[in-house]
């Protein structure tokens, strides 16, 4: 194999899940199961929410793009994990490598950065709703993604880089089911000390900012909540605040522990399992959590269905 000056491997192996051939057509069967209703329950909000104009809302907004983002999120990495457990070539090439690992980052550190910018929204909602359309403005809110979208790219290209740049002359597994940056600095022909460093400075931008901004908000708005005359009325914020510090718990924590610990520490099937939680199951349950038990939502549905009822 021909050496370059980055790297002489032009290819790596994804070891992904160690499951025994009699279960892995099982785990393939919920694997895919799993995909299919990502792509279900996250597209069909995207529908919904775009058809229904009573639901172009800023909260709706975000939740479409949070949808859009767990999609992506998920086809960057499932399918290819599909395609290795069906066959036995497991091989991925270094550029496919470098692209999935760039694009995966993309969209975690700008969904990452979303949910703080949810939880302005729902504070903005709660504590001034009845300046709430004037601040929360279509104009603010396209801004405030936009801000996410430009984050996630920067932060993701300075991670690629880093990471890349060293030379990897071998071997070339990936003790993992896609190119996640702390499984392939593994294999790095070099020191890596650097790179934890960077790893976690940019771990503390991208994941800690967001959970204490966060914190803070949702502190106000318990105060706020607390403050509520009507009963019914402080159990409907507390419910729409439990919807939004669950799916922020599933996918942030995880994703914290793996990401601004020194790489030394890291286990292989520790890894793999935490990266399942904020790439697969936070897609999966975020529609659920979020959207689908909305009451506006399956109004919606109905609607769309033609199956129209009259308002409550």
């Amino acid at each position: 194999m021909q050496e370059t000056n980055q790297s002489s491997v032009t290819e790596f192996i994804l070891l992904g899940f160690s499951f025994s051939p009699k279960t892995t057509p099982l785990f393939f069967s919920a694997f895919l199961t799993t995909y299919l209703l990502i792509i279900l329950g996250n597209g069909l909000i995207i529908i919904l929410i775009s058809l229904d104009s009573h639901l172009h809302t800023p909260m709706y907004f975000f939740i479409v793009t949070l949808s859009t983002l767990d999609l992506g999120y998920a086809t960057t990495t499932m399918p290819q994990m599909l395609a290795h457990l069906a066959s036995q070539k497991k091989t991925i090439s270094f550029a496919s490598c470098v692209a999935q690992m760039y694009i995966f980052l993309v969209l975690g550190v700008t969904e990452s950065w979303l949910f703080a910018i949810m939880s302005i929204d729902r504070y903005v909602a709660i504590c001034h709703p009845l300046r709430y359309k004037v601040i929360m403005s279509p104009w603010l809110c396209r801004v405030m993604v936009l801000f996410c979208g430009l984050w996630g790219v920067i932060s993701a290209l300075v991670y690629t880089v880093f990471a890349m740049r060293l030379p990897y002359c071998g071997p070339n597994k990936i003790n993992h089911f896609f190119c996640e940056v702390p499984a392939v600095l593994k294999l790095a022909c070099a020191d890596t000390s650097v790179n934890d460093q960077v790893d976690f400075i940019l771990g503390f931008s991208v994941i800690l900012v967001p959970l204490s901004l966060i914190l803070v908000i949702y502190i106000n708005i318990f105060i706020a909540i607390l403050r509520i005359r009507s009963a019914q009325g402080r159990l409907k914020a507390f419910s729409t605040c439990a919807s939004h510090i669950t799916v922020v718990t599933v996918f942030c924590v995880p994703a914290m522990v793996m990401y601004m610990k020194p790489g030394s520490e890291a286990s292989p099937e520790e890894d793999k399992k935490l990266a399942l939680f904020y790439n697969v199951i936070s897609a999966f349950l975020n529609p659920i959590i979020y959207s689908l038990r909305n009451k506006d939502v399956k109004r919606a549905f109905l609607k769309v269905m033609g199956w129209h009822r009259a308002p409550e």
